[in-house]
């Protein structure tokens, strides 16, 4: 009966925050705070894509502003020189993701040690300058500028919402499954994961492909909801790459939830600090990542676990298939 106690609280609780985020536009009217939580739901999303592979497949990248920019200009793009609809051209964004993802992985995957991080670093700063340079094509450092495409907005909350929930529900059917269950072993011992018969560059690939699909359709989400994007805000290593890592650094890396805490914790520290740091926010980070390192190594929900029985933790069942990481 315990288990099925345990259950019953667990969906509870997700389905009472599901449904008091469904409510919040409608209850709460003021503009700045439905723009707030907006960036709330898109940091979910960029830090639960992160988080599978980093996470769980324990493969950091420095560099996931790559797939972010490549969603963005992909479906502005589309819309600015062909016309195609911008919300069906997130999902061609995401495919975008999907094909820029499949050589770095194919060729770093095969090689140890740190080329897979480096080699996203050096690919989003490449990106980054091709689309400062290529002005026929991207308008260079001008920029893209798009039409608004709602009024008010309650509808760019409610896709932020649903991109949120696709990247968590993929994530948890993911890690769940026997894919899960070979990428922590992988992250756990690459060499063992090898001798049990694991193909670790294919599940690792894999991984990296659910991560870039949904960076990229953020990204591309982002372009429609700000009507503007330009090279250095897409393909930025500190505002985007590294914001990412905290995001999942500072919730919880490995865990389904953590993401969503540590978004919270990003967009309300970014707001709290932006009027007195909004200069040295790489000190802030900076800070962050020594502060969660020497007190949370686990982040704040790997830290609640530690201290709450597994029985009655409300995100048990996402962590089945990490439980057990030695770090």
């Amino acid at each position: 009966m315990a288990p099925q106690r345990g259950n019953g609280w667990r969906w509870g609780v997700a389905a009472l925050g599901g449904v008091a985020l469904l409510l919040f536009p409608l209850v709460v009217a003021d503009v700045y705070l439905q723009h707030l939580a907006i960036l709330f739901l898109l940091w979910v999303t960029l830090g639960t894509s992160w988080n599978l592979l980093g996470g769980y497949a324990g493969q950091i990248s420095f560099g996931h502003a790559a797939f972010f920019g490549m969603g963005a200009y992909t479906s502005s793009l589309l819309f600015t020189k062909m016309g195609f609809p911008p919300w069906p051209g997130m999902l061609l964004g995401g495919v975008a993701g999907i094909l820029l993802a499949l050589p770095m992985g194919y060729i770093c995957f095969r090689l140890r040690g740190p080329f897979f991080a480096l080699s996203m670093l050096a690919l989003s700063e490449f990106l980054r300058l091709v689309a400062l340079n290529w002005r026929d094509l991207t308008e260079g450092a001008v920029g893209i500028l798009l039409p608004p495409f709602f009024i008010g907005k309650l509808p760019y909350y409610y896709i932020a919402f649903a991109l949120a929930a696709a990247a968590m529900l993929a994530t948890r059917l993911l890690v769940n499954s026997k894919v899960g269950f070979y990428l922590v072993a992988i992250r756990e011992d690459q060499d063992a994961a090898e001798a049990l018969g694991i193909d670790t560059t294919w599940y690792k690939l894999v991984a990296l492909m659910a991560s870039a699909f949904f960076t990229a359709m953020a990204g591309s989400y982002y372009a429609n909801y700000m009507a503007y994007i330009d090279p250095p805000i897409v393909f930025s290593i500190v505002d985007l790459s590294i914001a990412m890592i905290l995001v999942a650094v500072l919730g919880g890396m490995g865990t389904l939830w953590g993401p969503v805490v540590g978004a919270l914790l990003i967009v309300a520290l970014s707001e709290a600090f932006r009027a007195y740091f909004a200069a040295a926010h790489l000190i802030v980070y900076g800070v962050l990542i020594i502060v969660a390192i020497l007190f949370m190594p686990e982040g704040v929900v790997g830290s609640l676990a530690a201290r709450w029985p597994r029985g009655a933790r409300p995100w048990a069942a996402a962590e089945a298939p990490a439980a057990g990481r030695g770090r």
